[in-house]
């Protein structure tokens, strides 16, 4: 795939928000907008200068990856920089570590965790990803290395629901505090290539986690989830086609009508099927699992809500290799089967695969909805995908 590469210009403020100015363009390695530590240090080695990334300002593509992407990034020394004649407006759905001493305000928390826990930290912080939806940092610390993730309040529930899943195969957590977290180091890699034996292993685990907790809907409400049950799914499945109907073409529009109208009757159909609701991951794909040899682990549990646990099979099936898609389906419907005796997770799974792309398409207009106009790009094209993609699903049932 050929690399569309990324030019980046920084917009420079001081911790106290004084305007400093700008830098020239330079080239990152990676394309990927959200990824922070390429550009800190090619402004390091290109440059000279050590900054922070805030935020996004503008691009010059509708979407990511690559292209002239222009971010605002604080300094503390004194650099040269040519002036730049832009705006800095506030917004009131800007996340504390896209301002200026926001991101000083996580690391201090992090330390003081770290001192409380006699955890002595060995190097700087290492700066990873920023953008909308988390703000992440590498924390090298004596003996091993600790990640700080600070995510924004529509997911802050991952913190307490990491803390309740704490003897399940998910992310060692040492601290929280509202949207920050502070997370041990998970030996191995992200599985974004995985083996069939090893994406097997990955639907057991979060079957295995699921079938904890049927029946426990209140517990996950208090702590925050958002509910994805077939009333309230229903509801913001038909809020989010009327919304964005205008970006669809009308065919789509009227295979989405049709799908809209008989919800009610597809859910009481999935219910028939006899799997409870329970606790949904609701980002479920190989590479939100790390691991090595000996150990998978199940990252990125902000977006988890409460529903029907097939809605994560669909999103999953989509990120895998064709040839094994049928392989992992058998596994994923048989492990439900010796959960529940008698239940139909073959036919629930039919049922739900147009209802899961819809369920991506409201948790994209969530986020939109959550963040500040400038980060739009990185979602704006979203919520229409997955509205096409659940019509393609639904045409494919007739």
């Amino acid at each position: 795939m050929h690399d569309p590469g990324r030019i980046v210009t920084l917009v420079l403020v001081h911790p106290d928000g004084a305007l400093v100015g700008s830098l020239p363009p330079f080239p990152v390695e990676t394309p990927w907008w959200q990824d922070a530590e390429s550009v800190v240090r090619a402004a390091r080695e290109a440059r000279g200068a050590r900054v922070t990334v805030l935020r996004l300002l503008e691009a010059d593509r509708p979407m990511p990856p690559g292209g002239s992407v222009t971010y605002l990034a604080e300094i503390e020394d004194h650099i040269a920089a040519q002036p730049w004649n832009g705006r800095l407006d506030d917004h009131p759905l800007r996340m504390p570590y896209a301002r200026p001493a926001g991101p000083a305000a996580d690391l201090a928390w992090a330390e003081a965790v770290l001192a409380e826990r006699g955890m002595r930290r060995i190097g700087p912080a290492e700066q990873v990803r920023t953008w909308n939806l988390s703000s992440l940092w590498r924390l090298p610390v004596a003996g091993q290395v600790v990640w700080l993730k600070v995510v924004p309040p529509f997911f802050a529930h991952e913190g307490p629901m990491l803390e309740r899943l704490h003897d399940q195969a998910v992310p060692d957590l040492i601290a929280h505090d509202g949207g920050r977290a502070l997370l041990a180091e998970i030996p191995g890699a992200d599985l974004y290539d995985p083996s069939l034996a090893q994406m097997l292993d990955m639907v057991a685990l979060l079957v295995g986690i699921q079938q904890e907790w049927i029946g426990r809907a209140d517990e996950l409400l208090a702590l925050g989830l958002p509910d994805w049950r077939a009333p309230a799914l229903s509801a913001a499945i038909r809020s989010v086609m009327e919304r964005v109907a205008p970006e669809l073409d009308a065919d789509d529009r009227g295979t989405l009508q049709r799908f809209a109208a008989g919800l009610d009757d597809r859910f009481d159909a999935v219910r028939a099927c006899g799997l409870p609701d329970t606790l949904v991951h609701g980002d479920f794909h190989p590479g939100n699992v790390r691991g090595d040899a000996t150990r998978l682990v199940l990252l990125d549990w902000g977006d988890c809500g409460i529903g029907h646990p097939l809605l994560d099979e669909s999103a999953f099936r989509d990120r895998i290799p064709a040839h094994a898609v049928a392989s992992v389906g058998e596994r994923w419907h048989a492990e439900w089967r010796r959960a529940v005796p008698g239940s139909d997770p073959q036919r629930a799974s039919a049922l739900l695969a147009p209802v899961a792309a819809a369920r991506q398409a409201v948790t994209y207009q969530g986020f939109l909805d959550g963040i500040e106009p400038s980060e739009h790009p990185y979602h704006r094209q979203d919520p229409a995908e997955r509205l096409r993609r659940t019509a393609a699903l639904a045409r494919a049932e007739s």
